[in-house]
């Protein structure tokens, strides 16, 4: 699932701001940390956007590719994806 620009940075204010106030975290370093998390969260979906266009390449490789959105399709899916996740060791 791909986030907008502005859900990451949601995301990434709350993470602060929750480590901030419960002490993990100074007030000196949350804008380094926001910044960090972002591009953590950003690095993720790039690697899960990558392991998508491998599956769905894959699928559509099969000599008898079951369409896209059947029950068939989204088993194949979800268990390529899966393996090109722990090729990838997440």
């Amino acid at each position: 699932m791909r986030l907008s620009d502005s859900k990451i940075s949601h995301i990434s204010n709350l993470l602060t701001d929750g480590l901030n106030k419960d002490k993990f975290l100074s007030s000196s370093k949350v804008d380094e940390a926001r910044k960090e998390i972002k591009s953590a969260f950003i690095e993720f979906l790039k690697v899960d956007d990558e392991i998508d266009l491998v599956v769905r390449k894959k699928i559509a490789s099969l000599a008898n590719a079951p369409p896209e959105g059947s029950q068939e399709w989204s088993v194949l899916y979800k268990k390529y994806f899966r393996e090109q996740e722990v090729r990838r060791g997440r």
